[in-house]
């Protein structure tokens, strides 16, 4: 799916609100590890014209860390 998403990108770059409808897709779809890869590969090949987009995209779809800390204190009655 990742060489897919990549070659969406590259053939949509022409047009900003389609690349970052299509970037959002991708994110969405793709694991943790994929969107690490794309992520890196857009900010390469697409700096120039989309760098604000690139990272705005991502950092709005990146799951935060879980707090296993927290967690375990909860389920335990401990705060």
């Amino acid at each position: 799916m990742l060489e897919y998403y990549k070659l969406i990108l590259t053939k949509v770059s022409f047009n900003k609100e389609l690349f970052e409808k299509e970037l959002n897709k991708a994110v969405k779809m793709l694991s943790p590890n994929e969107n690490a890869n794309l992520e890196k590969w857009c900010l390469t090949k697409f700096r120039n014209p989309y760098q604000r987009t690139i990272e705005n995209v991502f950092l709005r779809n990146k799951i935060p860390d879980f707090n296993y800390k927290k967690h375990n204190d909860i389920a335990q009655g401990v705060m």
